[in-house]
């Protein structure tokens, strides 16, 4: 197994081209089967700084919206 080190020295060789999946496949990346494979425990640290996110996110989506 390589190290990430080595991962990116043969990545910025610029006669080297890999595709979206060779790399999904050496970084060990899965699909996501729901939005729940997003959740992280412990994300936020109160219901308070969640809300304070969802306000925030809500009126960036919006902002362009007026």
């Amino acid at each position: 197994m390589s190290s990430n080190a080595e991962a990116l020295s043969d990545w910025s060789q610029p006669d080297q081209h890999v595709t979206v999946e060779e790399l999904a496949r050496q970084q060990g990346v899965r699909p996501l089967r729901s939005a729940d494979d997003l959740m992280q425990p412990g994300m936020f640290e109160s219901d308070e700084e969640l809300d304070e996110f969802l306000v925030d996110l809500y009126a960036f989506r919006r902002a362009g919206l007026v």
